[in-house]
């Protein structure tokens, strides 16, 4: 699962809320280019407002002098110009409601476009920092919100403003006493709204972030189908669900409170005002001080004007949801990007000579780094490897290369030329790399191989197919090359998807590959076959791998030797194990191995198990017959080993594969502890003294174990009683 621990609250979308004014101003640059349009709307919009004004003051001529009076000329006339304005006016709102939409439309895809764009210029260290589920509900959710709220704008915020405002004057102009006395309906409405409105924002913005992490569950749950079934956690699952829905199930029941208290606060101020006006009025008309017509055209203007504060306190909701939506959006759209083009930025010429690593310094936090003072040079058609622990740096001198990231110090060269000042784009053009895991598109096979080279032809997809030695599989398929790949190359074997990924490469021709663990996480057989193709496909490159397999790496023009970030040794392999340092340590760690081709039968040697310090003291002959009871077991990429607190009852040798080890259960989020690979073992404990677990341990790539049971060890270590309690002395000591 996920480890959120390095997010910062801003990251996880915890963010203040805009104001109304800072969402308007968020907004602007979206619509500043449709001002002509919305110019057009506010002048329909003012045809509108002048109607919905006109009506009831027509009302005070029909009272007092068209019916007084018996002049039918004078009402039919009013009459005739209410009905023609008021189809000009119908007109007229569905004109402004046709351009209003087309605006909304726009806007909210400019701003969909945006984010997406901005996404695509963020460096890699953005996106394991923010969750999936919590970026893509940014996208529905919260742009949802502030789509609502642009989209209602018009009909239940601009129009009623405005409606109050002209209205407001009507009545002053009507009866300056009672419209003064109407005013006070102002302070009235805006009291509650300005307790409950802060509230109601926050509130709108917290379930944005609770619906983002729900959002997450569901998407990282849905990819780890294969794991939670194999361990029969579906309830443990389903109760973090439960608990993540019912954190969005509160917010919302907030959202729902405050937005009802806002409109409620107006709504009961509205009702009780217009019950005084009226009675006022009905007052004044009785005594002589005011006309019935200026009493009807003053309540049907009041009634008007209850109606639009009415309709505003019903709108502040949907724009508190907007402000918390868009204060989610900005976070996206604001975020500085890790790797950014120089303005002067020039195009990188074709790669000739050598790749430099000048003095570079690198880190992914501030607070530690992962590459000090790398010097290192590559020359071009050299085939050239990174090994080392895991963490020593390997993958980041890749990620600086491809420009994933800057140093912090020193510089990256290609040619003399720092790679800061060429763009990014010439820069990869020059570079092809293979993952260990090859991202598929679920797309035709064909447009996945053509998908790094655009305007590529069938014949040269085609014959990179064949070079990958791919093809075959391809052409039988009942589809062809027309086959969809499935979610995540789902429908291919993961040999399959490393020969696509192969493909991609050579079909882009680079002068420099750059293979990154790219058969590391197939089984045995497969490796053997995908290497060989590597090495056929590689010739006439520079190449650069990146692996923990020494075996791969035996033919290297030259190695270099990583640990804690710092270039420990280079040279040919047959020169650094003649040097006996660090080079000389993983491959002896390596070495006693055998597994066949199909990785169906592994064993270990004795002298192998000899350099393990908890089976260092056995004697010759118990070191040779405890060899014999090892049992292999295999792991597909994913499973659970072990889990913490687990009973301890087994000895594990990673023959072939990697595992992670980390803190607390599979059910919570969790902080590594380390990365195992070829050669490591872990859970020695366990031979000495029954107890739990201390940690978990989870397969990354697909596996093959040798595992001893403890029951076989305490066997052999009956036969040579004295060595049982040195053994638990050495370790009750650690």
């Amino acid at each position: 699962m996920t480890d959120g621990s390095t997010m910062t609250e801003q990251e996880q979308g915890a963010s203040r809320p805009l104001s109304i004014g800072g969402l308007i101003f968020a907004m602007a640059p979206f619509l500043r280019r449709w001002w002509p349009t919305l110019l057009g709307v506010a002048g329909l919009v003012l045809i509108e407002i002048a109607f919905t004004a006109a009506l009831p003051m027509s009302l005070k001529f029909i009272i007092d002098n068209a019916i007084p009076q018996r002049d039918g000329p004078l009402l039919w006339s009013i009459l005739a110009a209410l009905a023609v304005a008021g189809v000009l006016v119908a007109v007229a709102g569905v004109w402004r409601d046709t351009l209003s939409a087309r605006v909304t439309a726009q806007v909210i895809a400019d701003i969909r476009e945006r984010m997406f764009a901005r996404l695509q210029q963020q460096s890699l260290d953005y996106f394991s920092r923010h969750q999936v589920g919590d970026l893509m509900s940014r996208f529905s959710g919260d742009l949802i919100a502030v789509e609502r709220g642009l989209a209602a704008a018009l009909p239940w915020g601009v129009i009623p403003l405005l409606d109050l405002l002209s209205h407001t004057v009507l009545l002053l102009v009507l009866d300056l006493e009672l419209g003064l006395i109407a005013l006070l309906v102002c302070p009235i409405i805006i009291a509650g709204p300005r307790v409950f409105a802060p509230r109601a924002t926050a509130a709108s913005a917290q379930r944005r972030v609770d619906e983002g992490q729900a959002l997450s569950e569901i998407q990282e749950n849905l990819a780890a189908q294969p794991t939670i079934k194999a361990l029969s956690i579906q309830h443990s699952a389903l109760e973090r669900f439960m608990s993540r829905n019912q954190h969005v199930a509160e917010s919302t029941r907030r959202v729902g409170m405050t937005g009802a208290l806002v409109e409620r606060s107006a709504g009961s101020g509205i009702v009780l005002m217009q019950v005084a006006i009226t009675g006022i009025g009905a007052w004044r008309v009785f005594t002589g001080d005011m006309s019935l017509g200026d009493l009807v055209a003053f309540l049907a203007l009041f009634a008007t004007l209850a109606f639009s504060l009415s309709y505003l306190a019903q709108y502040a909701p949907n724009l508190f949801e907007a402000a918390g939506g868009m204060a989610r959006v900005d976070q996206v759209l604001d975020a500085p990007r890790g790797v950014e083009d120089a303005l002067d930025a020039g195009t990188l010429p074709p790669f000739e000579r050598e790749i430099r690593f000048d003095s570079v310094s690198f880190g992914y936090t501030d607070d530690k780094l992962d590459l000090h003072g790398l010097d290192l040079i590559i020359g071009a058609g050299e085939n050239v490897a990174f090994i080392g622990p895991s963490g020593s740096g390997k993958s980041t001198v890749v990620n600086l290369l491809m420009r994933f990231f800057d140093p912090q110090r020193g510089a990256v060269r290609l040619d003399g030329h720092d790679v800061r000042g060429v763009t990014q784009h010439s820069l990869r053009a020059q570079i092809a790399i293979v993952f260990q895991d090859n991202f598929l598109f679920n797309v035709s096979l064909r447009e996945n191989i053509r998908i790094g080279k655009q305007d590529a032809s069938d014949a040269e997809v085609e014959l990179a197919a064949r070079g990958a030695e791919i093809h075959d599989f391809i052409a039988a398929l009942p589809e062809g090359y027309d086959t969809l790949a499935g979610e995540r190359g789902g429908r291919l074997s993961g040999g399959q998807r490393q020969r696509i990924g192969i493909a991609r490469a050579l079909l882009r021709n680079p002068p420099v590959l750059i293979l990154d663990e790219a058969t590391s996480a197939l089984a045995p057989a497969t490796e053997a076959s995908i290497n060989a193709t590597l090495e056929r496909v590689a010739r006439q490159r520079t190449v650069i791998s990146v692996t923990h397999r020494l075996a791969s790496v035996t033919g290297c023009d030259r190695i270099f030797v990583l640990k804690d970030g710092r270039l420990a040794e280079s040279g040919r392999h047959d020169e650094l194990l003649a040097r006996q340092g660090l080079y000389a340590r993983l491959a002896s760690k390596q070495h006693g191995f055998s597994i066949s081709n199909d990785g169906g039968e592994a064993s270990v040697s004795a002298e192998r198990l000899r350099s393990i310090p908890v089976l260092s003291d056995l004697p010759q002959a118990q070191l040779e017959q405890l060899a014999t009871q090892f049992s292999l077991e295999e792991y597909p990429p994913g499973r659970l080993i072990f889990e913490k607190g687990d009973t301890g009852d087994r000895f594990y040798l990673i023959a072939h594969g990697s595992v992670e080890a980390y803190k607390g259960d599979v059910t919570e989020r969790h902080a590594r502890i380390a990365v195992m690979q070829d050669g490591d073992y872990f859970g020695e404990l366990a031979l000495i003294r029954k107890a739990p677990r201390n940690a978990s341990v989870r397969t990354l790539t697909h596996c093959l174990m040798l595992t001893l049971t403890r029951g076989h060890f305490n066997h052999l270590l009956a036969q040579v009683p004295e060595l049982q309690s040195r053994l638990l002395q050495r370790y009750l000591q650690d």
